[in-house]
């Protein structure tokens, strides 16, 4: 008898989750009911999903509203009702539309109007007026008499009972951005919307028998819907023949074509081994029906390839050789021994993963094509929630309560320091911290997902409306995680700077050098001795995934020389293995490869022999589940899913768990093995890479180490002009100046947008000067472009319109010089100048006479520390060694590279801050790793634990004075700081 059932989906509304909604429907023996969020798809598969024992006759609908106002409420009669109410939800959602009085759905639905005592109805069959108990009297009124059928019971369900109403009220402020006392109560829900027993339901309308009798047919005449939750709904035809079982039999063919072509591309001769596994993959993809999902990744690429755009696959697909023939990865899984049923086997219920990386630049028109090509009926973008945590909820229940900003950072901070108020002393903190703990996990708002497409075969509007952000393209209603329940699997479309790093300096090298590359020669680099050198000597600033100074550490510890080191790099370094101790047991067995044998479990080793018995990849814990504990790949699937953060029923990884356990013990292993084991396997959850993954990382990686080593210049520009690396650019620019160009600041004679080269010459562009607008730089381009060189300032100005703010940017940065004339002087032209123009349209460039200045400064002052601190102030770093603007220049120490004659001693070392990084130790002790360079350039690693950290903070960027006593692990040196402080910069007024 509930036609209006909310969840926590009807977003800073309803108040209870879907799984608490099914509780309380119990509760209060409630079988059927409608579940309709506000405007809101969201909590329709989720709610089916935890009914799929059918305990309840779940039925779907949307409340339409304006605001708080409710229009009418839509009910699906059956799956095509409910396509109609998420088409017109939709159209509504992205034209910005307020919903009308009268509905237009007219077949499928049930159209449900709130009861008005004043409104005349003209209902159509499919349409009835919704009444809650509290206006039943005014049925008694004559004019009522005529729509005794047409009359239903209207009660709304949004919370449990007074406290979730209070808890409402909470997030109607928080909506409505007001303060609790301010919360009108027209913007809030009745009180009463919770479900009623059958006792209470029948004191209420037990004189009422026709509406009880119109209420329970109309939801007799609903179909229960329930999507055939986990069968694949991805579009299952590329070909799109009428004809299903032709169009499947030409996609198979197809994608045995474009196999068989890419494999010769490939193999050049295809060995047996070779065939084997192309058969062995081609027999499974076909069973799996995931035919379309390939070749419409194929598509992808293709459509990629034809742009000259640059990409990289990855994901649990990198196993794959059909994606390697396909050139959708560029990981042959042959030569890694990746692991085949990491990939796909017989048992996975959801297809490989594509995570298809592009440059920034060009991700957004791949999107574009995908959606042109696929159609808007069946594609839309992956959504995700947007939850409160602990500081957003914090925050909003400050504001809520009207808490100054500074009272609620600092109670943030408080809470993280494990304060717990107290309800007596501490009232209103108490209060807030009480709410924050119940909306935590709460959804606020739909998101974008950071690359899921989902393409459907049937329309996408079978499953869910769509709403439209921003960017134009819409986005379904449920998260990834329903999307999977469903049967959609989303094609990964990503973005990363580390790739147009690579495009960009492939064009520069062409422009600069007249060199053409070509980068996918992935076993060229392999072999490229330079690129060792590199390794060996940690040279990576700029190189995807490997500059970090983690991942330059570990590297060095290793004393990675190779490909297939890198790859285990690049996995090991992720927090799981990390976290696990088992990074410290893999670099131990790599150095000591007998005593890793020795100590290593025999199955262990045999399994995973290639990491030395370590778990290091997604796959070893199938590997692990399978060989060593006995579960069936199918039950390691789910292990693996529930370790990579993608599997939500913990009743069932809980089973799989303690087959684990049980299945060890029958085999006779030591239960402190397995425990460990075990232990191993969780460290990994939400962090492993598959390897096909890290593999296809470590190709990127060579990538850019090929680049860096044969092509420093370019490639250094390409790094700046990309904005994405793990530094801040001055270090960039501090790199390349090592590597031998000649840094300019921008110049407006010589500069571009963005940074350019013309042999060992660079001069950065004008994006790094803060406070210039683009418009105006693009004005000067053109000028420049159209009519040549400025000559001086006077005849700058006389050329663009520009204002005087503008024009001392341009002056402080430098972009003035080629006139030969200081900044003082300049900055006297420019007041001069400025004042004297009028405001009006410049004339004619070509016949116009240069503007003189008719007066003459004396000859002032001038130190170039004061252009040092012009470029940290408009740039955030400078051109010339910031150990020259240091007040303390009688500080000395040892320079970075006598580091490693030093080990057991105590040092002073004199470094500019790089970056910094904390840690807890296992007593929740804050800890630090800072990372220097000296004034040769070259590193200075250090570490403060955590009594030295209580004692020597950073103090942001600049140079500091290091104390500490040098350690060395695994070749690899380290200053533990007892003692640090920062210098002052130098002021011109100080002298």
């Amino acid at each position: 008898m509930f036609l209006n059932c909310h969840s926590y989906f009807s977003f800073l509304h309803g108040t209870l989750s879907p799984k608490k909604l099914l509780q309380q429907a119990k509760k209060h023996g409630v079988e059927r009911f409608v579940i309709a969020d506000i405007n809101n798809t969201s909590g329709c598969l989720e709610t089916l999903r935890l009914n799929k024992k059918r305990s309840f006759s779940l039925i779907l609908g949307t409340d339409f509203r304006n605001e708080i106002s409710q229009k009418f409420v839509g009910i699906a009669k059956n799956q095509d009702g409910f396509e109609k109410l998420n088409r017109f939800l939709s159209k509504h959602l992205k034209e910005e539309l307020p919903f009308d009085d009268k509905c237009e759905i007219r077949d499928d639905v049930f159209i449900i109007y709130p009861f008005k005592k004043d409104a005349e109805y003209d209902l159509d069959d499919n349409e009835f007026i919704g009444i809650n108990y509290k206006d039943l009297h005014f049925l008694k009124l004559e004019k009522w008499n005529s729509y005794r059928e047409k009359i239903v019971i209207l009660h709304s369900v949004s919370f449990a009972g007074e406290k979730d109403f209070q808890l409402h009220k909470v997030l109607r402020a928080i909506q409505k951005n007001t303060i609790i006392s301010k919360i009108k109560n027209e913007d809030l829900a009745l009180a009463d919307e919770v479900f009623l027993d059958e006792q209470t339901f029948g004191s209420y309308y037990g004189e009422h028998p026709q509406i009880i009798k119109n209420t329970f047919d109309l939801l007799e005449n609903c179909e229960l819907i329930d999507f055939e939750l986990g069968v694949n709904k991805n579009k299952s035809r590329f070909d799109n023949h009428v004809d299903k079982e032709v169009s499947e039999i030409l996609d198979y063919e197809k994608l045995v074509y474009l196999v068989e072509k890419g494999a010769k591309y490939r193999y050049k001769e295809i060995t047996q081994i070779v065939r084997n596994r192309i058969d062995k993959e081609l027999k499974v993809i076909r069973e799996g029906k995931y035919v379309s999902y390939f070749l419409i990744n194929h598509d992808i690429i293709s459509f990629a390839q034809s742009k000259d755009f640059y990409y990289i696959g990855r994901g649990s697909g990198a196993n794959s050789v059909v994606a390697y023939c396909l050139k959708i990865t560029d990981v042959d899984p042959i030569n890694l021994d990746l692991y085949f049923e990491r990939f796909i086997n017989v048992f996975r219920k959801t297809p490989p993963d594509f995570d298809i990386d592009f440059s920034w630049q060009d991700r957004d028109e791949v999107i574009s094509y995908i959606f042109k090509k696929y159609g808007l009926e069946h594609t839309c973008l992956q959504a995700t929630y947007t939850t409160f945590q602990s500081n957003s909820s914090l925050r909003e229940l400050g504001k809520v309560y009207g808490l100054p900003n500074g009272e609620i950072e600092g109670l943030i901070e408080n809470v993280k320091n494990g304060f717990v108020p107290d309800k007596k002393k501490n009232g209103l903190d108490f209060e807030i911290c009480n709410y924050a703990s119940q909306i935590k996990d709460f959804p606020k708002n739909l998101s974008i997902h950071a690359g899921g497409i989902l393409i459907s075969e049937l329309p996408i509007y079978r499953y869910t409306a769509t709403s439209h952000p921003p960017k134009g393209f819409p986005i379904c209603q449920f998260d990834m995680y329903n999307a999977e329940d469903l049967g959609l699997y989303k094609f990964d479309i990503l973005s990363q700077r580390g790739l147009g790093h690579i495009k960009d300096t492939l064009a520069i090298v062409k422009k600069n050098q007249g060199i053409s590359i070509d980068i996918h020669d992935i076993q060229k680099f392999m072999k490229d001795k330079k690129i060792v050198k590199h390794l060996e000597k940690g040279n990576l600033v700029g190189c995807f995934y490997v500059e970090s100074p983690a991942m330059r550490m570990l590297l060095a510890k290793l004393q990675c020389k190779d490909y297939l080191t890198l790859v285990a790099a690049s996995s090991i370094i992720r927090p799981g293995v990390a976290q696990s101790g088992m990074m410290r047991e893999y670099i131990l067995r790599h150095h000591a490869l007998d005593k890793g044998k020795s100590v290593a479990h025999p199955v262990l080793w045999e399994i995973m022999s290639d990491t030395y018995g370590v778990m290091v990849y997604q796959e070893d814990v199938i590997k692990v589940a399978y060989h060593f504990a006995g579960l069936t790949l199918s039950e390691s699937d789910v292990l693996r899913r529930g370790m990579s953060g993608k599997y939500r029923s913990r009743e069932e990884f809980q089973k799989v768990k303690d087959k684990f356990f049980s299945n060890c013990d029958e085999m006779g292993r030591e239960r402190s093995l397995t425990t460990e084991v075990w232990r191993q396997i969780e460290s990994f959850a939400g962090y492993s890479f598959a390897k096909g993954h890290s593999a296809s990382f470590a190709v990127e990686s060579y990538q850019s180490m090929y680049l860096k080593a044969h092509f420093p210049l370019e490639f250094m520009v390409g790094v700046i002009n990309n904005f994405g690396g793990f530094y801040h650019t001055g270090l960039y620019v501090r790199e390349v100046q090592k590597a031998g160009a000649k840094v300019e600041a921008p110049c407006l004679n010589h500069s571009d947008w963005l940074t350019s080269i013309n042999d060992d010459v660079i001069f950065l562009g004008f994006i790094l000067v803060k406070g210039l607008e683009s418009k105006l730089i693009q004005i000067v381009l053109n000028e420049r472009e159209c009519c040549g060189l400025f000559k001086s300032i006077n005849n700058f100005v006389d050329r663009v319109a520009i204002n005087l703010e503008q024009l001392i940017i341009l002056i402080r940065i430098g972009a003035f010089r080629f006139t030969g004339k200081s900044k003082q002087a300049l900055l006297w032209d420019a007041h001069f100048l400025m004042n004297k123009r009028p405001s009006q349209v410049i004339q004619s460039k070509l016949f116009k006479t240069e503007s003189k200045s008719d007066f003459k400064i004396p000859d002032l002052y001038y130190d170039k520390r004061n252009d040092m601190l012009d470029e940290l102030e408009l740039m955030d770093f400078m051109l010339s060694s910031p150990f020259e603007l240091m007040v303390e220049q009688q500080w000395k120490g040892i320079k970075a590279k006598d580091i490693p004659n030093k080990v057991g001693q105590e040092i002073e070392i004199v470094g500019q801050l790089v970056t910094t990084k904390y840690a807890k130790t296992k007593h929740g002790e804050t800890m630090f790793f800072g990372t220097f360079l000296d004034e040769n350039g070259d590193w200075i690693d250090t570490v403060l634990f955590p009594e030295i950290a209580a004692k020597f903070s950073f103090k942001g960027k600049g140079c500091y004075l290091i104390k500490g006593k040098v350690t060395e692990e695994f070749n690899f040196f380290t200053v533990e700081v007892s003692e640090m402080k920062k210098s002052g910069w130098w002021n011109m007024q100080d002298d």
